[in-house]
């Protein structure tokens, strides 16, 4: 069986691993070398890196017996145009999605513009942990007090001086951070606000949340976009049906 996968997750490792146990031809698709770090050592794995747009993905996934989406939660544009690619060539589609976490006694919002507009009338450090992609959002709250913690690339570093972040505020690093990790670093920063997404177990939010929670930190939470998907498990399961 010829097996395209989205994303660089800890979920889209594991499931290359176990397809290609069974013998099956894998190649997943990252948007960053980063990604690619994550999947190296991977015996019989091909690899793309890079970002696809609409009409690339459509002529990528001809030719597989199916398709699987294990991107971030938070992928919305990837996820829609990763969907209708292989709807446009006719590919079997499974959509990998980490479940909910429990957060209790954060502070909801829609979206980072949301949390921005808050955020901007409080007083006390930020700590940004929703990646170098929202930063924008955050144009109209003092540089000073913003700390974003980012992937180590190029890209990351060019959107926090896009921002105009003083480069004494970029945390450059790579996740997931234990939760020891990061009451430190609310502590060095003086950190009085946590920003960040549910990125489920994989992604270290539990720990994210923890470690608040000893600090006295409040937690502003940035509600997963609305998403239907089936575990890895299931995505296991189901996949046999391809080979038929």
């Amino acid at each position: 069986m010829k097996l395209l996968i989205f994303g660089g997750t800890t979920e889209g490792r594991l499931l290359a691993q176990e397809f290609l146990a069974r013998g099956d031809q894998v190649t997943v698709s990252v948007a960053t070398p980063l990604g690619a770090e994550e999947l190296s050592g991977l015996p019989g794995l091909e690899l793309w890196v890079g970002r696809k747009d609409a009409r690339e993905l459509e002529q990528a996934v001809k030719g597989f017996d199916g398709c699987i989406d294990a991107t971030h939660p938070y992928a919305v544009l990837a996820t829609a145009n990763i969907r209708a690619a292989c709807e446009g060539a006719g590919v079997p589609l499974r959509r990998l999605l980490r479940p909910e976490s429990r957060a209790e006694g954060v502070i909801p919002v829609e979206n980072c513009t949301q949390a921005a507009k808050f955020l901007a009338r409080q007083e006390g450090n930020i700590l940004l942990t929703t990646g170098s992609k929202e930063l924008a959002a955050f144009g109209g709250v003092e540089r000073n007090r913003l700390y974003a913690r980012v992937l180590p690339s190029h890209e990351s570093l060019s959107a926090c001086e896009a921002l105009g972040l003083p480069h004494r505020n970029i945390l450059a690093l790579q996740g997931p951070f234990g939760q020891k990790m990061n009451e430190a670093m609310l502590e060095q920063y003086h950190i009085r606000w946590l920003v960040t997404k549910d990125g489920g177990a994989a992604g270290g939010f539990s720990e994210k949340l923890d470690a608040a929670r000893t600090m006295g930190v409040p937690v502003v939470l940035v509600a997963r976009p609305e998403d239907q998907g089936v575990t890895m498990e299931e995505i296991l399961k189901e996949a046999e049906q391809w080979r038929r």
